[in-house]
């Protein structure tokens, strides 16, 4: 990706491009910071709900088999919460949805994270500060969102699944009537929100620290087991360990976050400055990115660029990208 070079009278320093991977703890770590700050500028101090959308595990392959439907979910979500908010209480309210595929063993495990304004704006202009979601009425109406998504795709002969038409209509009658899980969670401020929402905006399948052995025949790596409440390690093969991680990886252009309601776009331009002033805050300017070196003395508490000696080292020349060499396919 290239390099900047750095240097003093005593010391040099090559300091890497960083990938920007979704898939990067590093560069996952950073994108999730920014991102937090300019959520921060953006979005009103009011108190939020963190509600998180399960389903029977028994789903899970059949949403891996079927990326199209696995899209679909962060929207079902959405259309939930709005649904409700609108229905009970007349308002439109900010949704964001936050697709999670992988639980820690890098199973995939399907479901939503979502973050929803505890207030709601009238048709009128008006502002709703108590919004109230009753969990059982929307784990019925996200299990019904849900069974109907992929009893439609499979009457229309779109569901990629190992088990048979009337395996799949038995499965999806038996769990339409039985509890999913729908967590609801009151967030009684934007910060609080932000420190919820870090744990998974951009969050990538799994953090460096917690691989602890790599070898030509095996990885090895920890995973926090929820019945024992525990950390576990589990152990695959090298091939198995990239299957698990890889098949959580975003699409290229597929955003990790979605905004909906009064946080899509269309809501931002036409309702925020109302929305603001409603509730007398002021909208506060976009906050530019922090460069990396203010991250590293903020994350860390050292400056990178002082040397061994405490000079400051300036800048010398840059380093290009280095392209890899074409694959060359061969004809059977």
């Amino acid at each position: 990706m290239g390099a900047e070079v750095y240097a003093s009278e005593s010391q040099q320093k090559i300091v890497n491009h960083t990938c920007k991977g979704k898939a990067c703890s590093s560069c996952g770590h950073r994108g999730t910071t920014q991102w937090q700050l300019e959520r921060w500028s953006a979005l009103p101090n009011v108190p939020y709900y963190g509600i998180t959308f399960t389903m029977p595990d028994v789903f899970w392959q059949v949403f891996r088999d079927n990326p199209v439907l696995t899209k679909a979910l962060p929207v079902l979500a959405a259309d939930v919460i709005r649904g409700y908010a609108y229905a009970t209480y007349g308002v439109e309210v900010g949704v964001i949805a936050i697709l999670h595929t992988f639980n820690g063993e890098l199973e995939f495990n399907s479901h939503v994270h979502t973050m929803a304004l505890a207030g709601g704006m009238l048709p009128s202009g008006g502002w709703v500060d108590t919004v109230y979601y009753d969990n059982d009425f929307v784990m019925k109406e996200w299990r019904y969102a849900v069974i109907a998504l992929l009893r439609t795709a499979s009457r229309l002969g779109r569901l990629c699944s190992s088990f048979r038409p009337d395996q799949i209509e038995s499965m999806l009658s038996y769990h339409g009537t039985r509890w999913w899980s729908v967590n609801i969670e009151r967030l009684g401020s934007t910060e609080h929100f932000l420190r919820y929402a870090g744990r998974y905006v951009r969050r990538p399948p799994i953090a460096q620290w917690r691989i602890s052995h790599v070898d030509d025949s095996k990885v090895r790596f920890w995973a926090k087991d929820k019945k024992l409440n525990d950390w576990v390690e589990v152990e695959c093969m090298p091939e198995e360990f990239i299957d698990r991680w890889s098949q959580h990886l975003l699409e290229r252009y597929q955003h990790s976050v979605r905004y909906f309601g009064l946080f899509a776009p269309r809501g931002v331009k036409e309702a925020f400055s109302a929305l603001f002033a409603i509730i007398g805050q002021k909208l506060r300017p976009r906050p530019k990115a922090r460069p990396w070196r203010e991250s590293i003395k903020r994350d860390f508490g050292f400056d990178p660029l002082l040397d061994h000696k405490g000079v400051e080292m300036k800048w010398v020349t840059r380093i290009a990208p280095q392209q890899s060499p074409p694959i060359r396919r061969t004809q059977k």
